[in-house]
Formats: structure tokens, sequence, C-alpha cells
């Protein structure tokens, strides 16, 4: 649109999102490139990795920069940042957690994948619950807009009133679109001053779409469309509903998709609707759960019989079993990230069966170059005009879930659930038993003596045979 007219829904300027190529106008699987100064350019479809208190779990700074080739990610708040002040006007969320240089870093205010708020701590009309590492508390939405302003990363995404686990009715949604539209309101006014007094580089700012339709939320889609249009500058969704009757005039923006797809047959679901970046909890899950991913796309083999597919194959391969101890082999055939070059199913096993940490540190590295391979491949479908072809041969090839796993992943920290209430078991197995119960089981008798064997030693309890 001309930009003459105040209220139109400014034109994104080359160094930010651009569409390639796609399918067809609406909803359809797209190419895109997602670019800002000084910042790796990320090629759409892509996916961002989920972070915890500011690094990718299991993997440290120095590993992130030289065995992966992860180009953004999305940290959580950590309060001390706060009172940090970079000397060199730099980013302090940025330099606090030693973020290269090169990386989109976004933030916002809810986790991925979230934690559903108990009854006993609602969003109010100024300020959401959020989850932290002491418990369940408010974040008012001026001092979000503030810690953003602060904080300088490069995508920030609005606050919105976003319930999770509960379904909304006429009402909830009529004062969820209301609570949205005051806070993205009063977050744009509050850059629009900012730029005023410092002209300063700011974030771009992402508009949370609530889980409704755009019918729905008709109120707050014309507010984007309107007043807010110069300021919005991409879409974060959170239910695939709302992209269902996405208006034109959002088409051209670039989409966040915060729906935590948990499988790869999600992910190719949700390029299908046209979603540009996608967050994947399910990378770190599966790297907990001592699963390295396999899958690759297009689907490279499959059973075939009579012209129909028969078994299924893994989307990965549980390293616990011990068959993997005598296993010389890569983590997956052909892959050529640092744990396959470098290591081998028999060595991987052996660091779970130890619990020795550089285990998961193999693992996540090795998964996010499956997931980087996956969306690069999906990129050159879609280009090639295979995706659909492509999509449907995979969901033929490929098990719907992700394999289970058979060991004990790391330790679960406090931050990473809540509590559900009482009677729940416990996250963690105890590494040790209760010194009583173990002396109920030694005999009265003497000690067994130095040349007894297995059996002897498993009778007087001092021993378990393994079969």
């Amino acid at each position: 649109m001309a930009p003459s007219e105040p209220h139109s829904l400014a034109q994104l300027p080359d160094e930010m999102f651009s569409i390639i190529k796609a399918a067809s106008a609406g909803l359809a699987p797209r190419l895109g490139r997602l670019s800002l100064p000084g910042r790796k350019v990320v090629e759409t479809p892509h996916y961002l990795a989920i972070t915890s208190r500011g690094a990718v779990p299991h993997i440290t700074q120095d590993t992130y920069v030289r065995d992966t080739n992860i180009s953004e990610r999305g940290p959580a708040q950590v309060p001390p940042i706060y009172k940090f002040n970079p000397p060199d006007g730099a980013s302090p969320l940025r330099c606090f957690i030693a973020l290269p240089e090169n990386s989109l870093l976004v933030l916002g205010a809810r986790r991925t994948p979230p934690v559903a708020a108990p009854s006993a701590n609602p969003n109010r009309t100024d300020s959401i619950a959020v989850c932290t590492a002491v418990g369940f508390k408010t974040l008012e939405a001026v001092d979000y807009a503030n810690a953003a302003k602060h904080l300088q990363p490069d995508i920030v995404i609005g606050l919105g009133d976003v319930p999770r686990g509960r379904s909304l009715g006429s009402k909830r949604i009529e004062k969820a679109t209301d609570r949205t539209i005051q806070w993205m309101s009063d977050h744009v006014q509050s850059r629009r001053e900012q730029a005023k007094e410092h002209n300063a580089k700011q974030a771009k700012l992402f508009a949370p779409l609530l889980p409704v339709s755009c019918l729905n939320q008709q109120y707050y889609i014309e507010s984007l469309t309107g007043e807010l249009a110069d300021e919005v500058s991409g879409l974060a969704i959170y239910d695939l509903i709302s992209g269902g009757d996405l208006p034109k005039a959002l088409q051209h923006l670039p989409r966040l998709d915060l729906t935590a797809p948990q499988t790869p047959h999600e992910v190719l679901q949700r390029i299908a609707l046209g979603m540009d970046i996608l967050t994947l909890p399910f990378v770190t899950a599966a790297t907990d759960a001592g699963i390295a991913l396999s899958f690759t796309f297009p689907a490279r083999t499959a059973s075939v019989t009579n012209g129909s597919y028969t078994e299924a194959l893994p989307l990965g391969t549980d390293m616990w079993p011990a068959h993997h101890a005598t296993d010389v082999s890569p983590l997956a055939k052909g892959c050529d990230c640092y744990s396959c070059t470098n290591h081998h199913r028999a060595y991987l096993q052996h660091l779970l069966a130890a619990k020795e940490m550089l285990a998961w540190v193999l693992l996540q590295i090795h998964n996010h170059c499956v997931v980087d391979r996956f969306f690069k491949a999906i990129r050159q479908s879609i280009k090639v005009t295979t995706f659909e072809e492509d999509a449907e041969a995979f969901r033929k090839t490929y098990d719907s879930a992700m394999p289970e796993s058979t060991g004990l992943g790391p330790r679960i920290r406090g931050y990473q659930f809540k509590s559900e209430g009482r009677g729940e078991t416990k996250k963690n197995k105890a590494p040790f038993g209760r010194l009583h119960e173990v002396k109920e089981k030694l005999p009265d008798s003497a000690l067994p003596d130095a040349d007894a064997s297995a059996d002897v030693l498993e009778e007087h309890g001092f021993a378990e045979k393994q079969q």
C-alpha cells in the first residue's frame, strides 16, 4: 500500500522478511528469507532452538558455535540481567547469555512448551501468570514492555492473554481480546515514545494471535491492520485455528508457530499451512530420552509390498539397550554430524549407562543436525514443487509417534515442570536406597570369604547377578 496512508500495513523492508516462493495464495507452503542486520540470514521454513535459562539444554556456548548449525534461539528471562548494562551499548541479554553476535535472538513471555497456571494464578487485567524457578508469579504488562526495551532482543513477541489448557467461551474470548489490544497498544505507544527520545534500534515486534479464529478476535485483527500496523513485523501463532481465516492484509507477515508440534509429521502439517518458523520441543525431549533421531526427508527407504507400505520405520533409535554396546556404527546411517563422525553407538551407550552428561551433549548435537537437514530438504522440496508428494511419502514411511525410551534420562530440574498436586510420583528416581533396607537383607552369619562365587554374594545381599 502507499506509504502516505498513516494506518496502512507497512511494507516490510528487504532486510526483514521476504517471500521467495509460495505454492498458492493464502495458507500454503512457502519459501522465505528472514534477515536482520548483523545476524545470520534464516531461510524459511526453519525452526527455533528452544533454550532454558539462556542456553540450549546440554550444549555449552562454545559447542553451540563449533559443532552445530543452529542459527537462532529463543531464551527465557533471567532476573539478574535487569541490572546488567554492557559498556558498549550491546544487548544485555545477548551478552549475559554469551550468545554469538550473528545468531538471531527471540524473546517471549511464554515458554515452549507452555506450563498451565493453576486456577489460583489467573491472568489479570494488567498482568499474566508466569512459571518461574520459585513458583508462579505475576508479570505486569508494563514491566514486560520495559524489559523488552532493556534486553534488546532481535525479535520480541508481544504480550497476549493466551490461556493454556482451558476452553474459551464467548465472554472469555471478549476479555482476552480487550486485554491483548490494550497490552499491545501500550507496548506500541512505549516503542514510539522511545523512538522519539533516543532514536535507538528497536526489536521487531511480533503480534500474538489468540487461540481462536480471526473472526472471533475481529476487533484485535482490525487493530493489527489499523493503528498498530506500522509497528507489527510478524505474527506469533499459538493455535492453528488462528491461521485458518487469516486476512489478506496480514498474510505477507512472517509467522512464528508456537503450537509446539510433537513429531516431524506435525511439523510438515504446519509447514503445509504456511508456517515460516517453528519451535520444536520434541528435539530436546528425544535427547533427554536417549533417542537418536534418524528420519530423513524425503524418505529414503520404505517397506513396500504389492505397492502398499507395510512396516513403518522408526523416527529414531533408543540408545539405552545393551545390544548397542558392541555396535561401532554411527548413531544414524549416513549422518555427518560431529557425534557420528567422531563417536559410535557403543560409546554413546556406555555414556548413557554410566549417566555421563556427555551422552546427552552428543545426542543433542546429533538430533539438531538431523532437524537441520530435515528443514533444508523441506525448503528444497517446496522449491521444486514436490512438497505435497514428499510429505505424503514421509507419512507412509515413518511411525507417527516417537519411539519409547527404555532408560532414565538426566535429572529433571524444578524449573522444567511444575507440581500437579498431592499424590503425584517423583520426577526423579532416587539414586541411593535407605541403609536400613540393605541392612535387613544382610544375614546374621559371617561375611562370605574372598573366593565366594557370584551366587553366594547374591544370596548374602552383597551383589545382584546380571543375566
